[in-house]
């Protein structure tokens, strides 16, 4: 047995020196990872990057994502993005960039599957009804939601007692923002690709725009499909980056990437056919929102203890519903809000 341990501690080890060997100059090592808040005993076989990465994974807040909205709300169809996969596709674009520039792929993959952990119930439409109702005691931000999730929230409270590195690249993936390691800088640029692109897809598969419609001066630097464009943009970052101690990309794509977005939000995000029901979703969080907050000993115990330690009840009652799929927060919205049919025992009411 103590044989099997020690041969196990050295698996590890392996893979920290292998990093040294193979890895950037420019990377982030797992062996000289600023660590955990909570000391923890490493593991035998996983890099700390590794078990970040795993925990994420093995979350309910991850899980949960499979039924939150990406951009379109309630869509009619199998194909459409949720934000499940569109965080699946973060991670891959951004594998496959850290990998080229010898970069930490397991911090990359760590940082990528937890970047929106902590996004709301029906997309940007609900992290705008909780900004809103929030914004007298600081308001909301699914980036520092996501932090919230791993260092708080997930556990029973105890969190996910992640790396400095992945907290900081969940913290800091927004446009605003910059993370401070390469392998946080890539997810940052991997989540604007994939949503771009995914979104393009998505609103020409609904109909609300075609290939055709994207401005030939975008389509002729970036390309005229969604391949094309993944394929110039993950090889621009590649090659601009590459031997640097930054994530670059050429003046000339990134100003088309920007375009693009703004061309989204011109045509899609705004859109009244594909937007037509958000209105909605400002009474769900909003009705929700109220009645937990003169109800809140009907919360779930996980965040009633919150309460209890000393959490404001405004900011717990945001975790909860924060914490929401789309379909849990309609259900609920209408076992509080929708009246019940009902009748005395054997007689029908007229």
């Amino acid at each position: 047995m103590e044989e099997t341990s020690v041969r196990q501690g050295n698996l590890r080890q392996k893979q920290e020196e292998r990093e040294h060997l193979i890895f950037s100059k420019y990377a982030s090592f797992a062996d000289m990872s600023a660590g955990r808040d909570r000391y923890e005993l490493q593991c035998d076989i996983r890099t700390d990057y590794q078990r970040d990465r795993d925990r994420i994974l093995h979350c309910k807040s991850f899980r949960r994502l499979k039924d939150k909205t990406q951009v379109f709300l309630s869509p009619v169809g199998d194909h459409y993005r949720t934000r499940l996969t569109h965080t699946l596709e973060v991670a891959q674009n951004a594998r496959t960039i850290a990998r080229a520039l010898l970069l930490n792929e397991d911090l990359t993959e760590a940082v990528a599957l937890g970047h929106d952990l902590g996004h709301t119930p029906f997309g940007h439409a609900g992290e705008r009804a909780l900004d809103e109702i929030t914004k007298d005691s600081g308001g909301f931000s699914h980036n520092e939601q996501s932090v919230r999730v791993v260092e708080l929230l997930e556990k029973g409270g105890k969190g996910l007692n992640l790396t400095k590195e992945t907290r900081d690249g969940i913290l800091n993936h927004q446009t605003a923002l910059m993370p401070h390691t390469l392998e946080g800088k890539i997810v940052r640029l991997s989540d604007k690709i994939a949503y771009i692109n995914s979104d393009i897809d998505d609103a020409i598969r609904a109909g609300i725009i075609s290939e055709k419609d994207i401005p030939a001066g975008l389509t002729d630097i970036l390309g005229s499909s969604t391949n094309e464009r993944l394929n110039t943009l993950v090889h621009n970052i590649v090659k601009n980056s590459e031997g640097k101690d930054d994530i670059c990309m050429s003046d000339d794509v990134l100003k088309s990437m920007y375009g693009l977005r703004k061309y989204l939000y011109d045509n899609v995000y705004s859109n009244p056919v594909a937007k037509g029901e958000e209105y909605k979703v400002k009474h769900v969080i909003e009705q929700l929102y109220y009645y937990y907050i003169n109800n809140t000993c009907k919360l779930p115990d996980e965040f009633t203890s919150l309460i209890a330690e000393g959490m404001p009840a405004g900011r717990t009652v945001c975790d909860f519903i924060a914490c929401m799929s789309d379909r849990y927060a309609i259900n609920l919205y209408k076992e509080i809000m929708i009246p019940k049919s009902w009748s005395v025992k054997g007689i029908e009411h007229r």
